[in-house]
């Protein structure tokens, strides 16, 4: 792709998400959520690359599912992705009220007693359905502000957006800078904040290995390092859709440090467990896991780069 070309589409792209930020959140609900479910069904139908990942990971989720299912789990998946983003647009002008409405959290108990602890709280999630409507319940309704950190986008519009969107919901948001991101974080942990991150995919070299649903994966390294270094507790959550407007999800007990071991011997093992907090929950509601990317390490190249 020339570089005139890259550049357009990047511009076509923020255009894309600028007019979505705009022009969504001015419709009725129940006609912006016709509307992005007609839009999910539309790129099922075409079977494009993303479809036929998210049916690939799919099949590592249920193993044992007919092609019928696993092309109605896809459908319901593109359906759930399609609802995250419709809400995502709406979410800048909805009320408090409106978003402790239509979120419901069970174990919260394991949140706010670690808060109320004073040595930091870190919470760690897989991309199961809408990790900033959670994020805008934290800041609302509980009154939390917390900081999160996010992957650098092309064109840098496009990743102002996503920047000044979150911020609106309260989150204060860090660049993907490796060791800087990393400090400021276990400043705040320190400080007994609140930091969440999105944990279940990572390509780098400083990934984790994992084994989730019976192959290697890697994860981010960073949760359990930030608990280590820092003391703070790890708390996984999941998310899920029970096809009513409300979003439930789970906030899971805290991921245990070992007592013995190297540093990289915790970090695999306290990874692994929110490995498979992730892998319980995406189990239970495989529809809402939004993973439209290759993550297995199977699914790569040998340089680790998706194909």
């Amino acid at each position: 792709m020339s570089a005139g070309t890259s550049d357009l589409k990047g511009r076509l792209t923020d255009g894309l998400y600028g007019l979505g930020w705009g022009a969504v959140k001015r419709l009725p609900e129940p006609i912006a959520a016709r509307l992005f479910r007609t839009i999910a069904d539309q790129v099922w139908k075409r079977r494009g690359k993303s479809v036929l990942r998210l049916e690939s990971n799919l099949a590592r989720v249920v193993p044992d599912a007919s092609p019928e299912r696993l092309a109605e789990l896809s459908r319901a998946g593109m359906r759930s992705y399609m609802r995250y983003w419709m809400e995502s647009f709406r979410l800048p002008t909805w009320s408090p009220e409106r978003i402790k409405a239509g979120i419901d959290i069970a174990d919260v108990h394991h949140l706010t007693e670690g808060l109320d602890a004073g040595n930091g709280v870190i919470i760690a999630l897989p991309h199961l359905g809408n990790w900033d409507l959670a994020g805008a319940w934290v800041t609302t309704d509980l009154k939390v502000p917390f900081t999160t950190v996010a992957e650098r986008l092309e064109p840098a519009t496009l990743y102002d957006r996503f920047v000044a969107y979150r911020e609106g919901l309260g989150m204060e948001v860090l660049p993907h800078s490796g060791g800087a991101a990393f400090g400021t974080l276990a400043r705040r942990l320190r400080a007994g904040g609140l930091i969440c991150l999105v944990a279940d995919r990572d390509l780098s070299a400083s990934g984790v290995e994992v084994s989730f649903f019976g192959a290697t994966a890697r994860m981010p390294a960073g949760p359990a390092l930030l608990a280590q270094q820092t003391g703070a507790l790890l708390l996984p959550v999941t998310l899920w859709y029970d096809g009513t407007p409300v979003m439930r999800g789970r906030i899971h007990p805290a991921v245990e440090m070992p007592r013995e071991g190297t540093r990289a011997e915790k970090t695999s093992a306290m990874t692994q467990a929110l490995a498979d907090a992730f892998a319980g929950g995406i189990a239970e509601h495989p529809e809402d896991w939004h993973m439209l990317q290759r993550l297995w390490l199977d699914d790569l190249d040998p340089r680790g780069e998706p194909t």
